[in-house]
């Protein structure tokens, strides 16, 4: 394996909780309404420090989209998933898009959030692998 290149982000920063390496600005956040299975996730415009998994289909809340796992640079951890393709119509946005999932990384402050502390029960618009 070759060396390893490491982007270093200056501002507002997520990044990943079990190495610090740097995912992703506040400013890049275009949706903090998503779900996971831990909880809370952020739609990210872009992200730095990730290698991408295998292409695959998942049925979703909001219909069938193709993913692709995205993984810490740093440490390999499964920090969440790139949007390749949405069938609907109205989820074409979320192409080439991101999502960090928030129980995986750190917030700008240093936050770590819990499953508990973010976890919804019941029902919601929003996606879930």
């Amino acid at each position: 394996m070759g060396r390893l290149f490491v982007i270093t982000l200056e501002g507002n920063i997520y990044s990943c909780k079990y190495c610090k390496t740097h995912f992703g600005l506040a400013d890049h956040i275009m949706s903090k309404s998503f779900q996971c299975r831990h909880g809370k996730a952020y739609l990210f415009d872009k992200v730095v420090n990730v290698t991408l998994g295998e292409k695959e289909e998942r049925v979703m809340l909001t219909g069938m989209h193709t993913v692709v796992d995205i993984f810490c640079v740093g440490c390999g951890s499964i920090v969440g998933w790139k949007y390749e393709a949405a069938q609907e119509k109205d989820q074409k946005y979320k192409e080439g898009r991101f999502i960090l999932e928030r129980f995986k990384i750190l917030g700008p402050d240093g936050s770590n959030y819990s499953i508990l502390q973010d976890a919804q029960l019941g029902g919601s618009d929003t996606d879930e692998p």
